[in-house]
């Protein structure tokens, strides 16, 4: 706007600059909206990842206690039969 009322070759510098300044915001502004889209899709898959995980982990548990003792033997004479 200054470079139409002033017609000075500095205000069409000033003008233009302005134009370019505005041209690398919106630029600028779409990268972000795409890293932004990109990193929401990064999380949900995060997510489901980690529900998975949280199954296979506790679906590992027994797995990883220690097995129980087994019965231990009775030493010694046992009679044959109850009386």
């Amino acid at each position: 706007m200054a470079a139409n009322l002033l017609r000075s070759e500095r205000a069409v510098r000033m003008s233009v600059f302005v134009v370019r300044a505005f041209v690398g915001m919106r630029e600028q502004l779409a990268a972000n909206a795409g890293i932004l889209r990109r990193l929401a899709e990064v999380d949900k898959t995060l997510l489901e990842h980690d529900q998975a995980l949280k199954v296979i982990w506790a679906d590992l548990q027994p797995l990883l206690a220690p097995p129980p003792e087994p019965p231990r033997r009775r030493i010694g004479f046992h009679g044959a039969g109850k009386v």
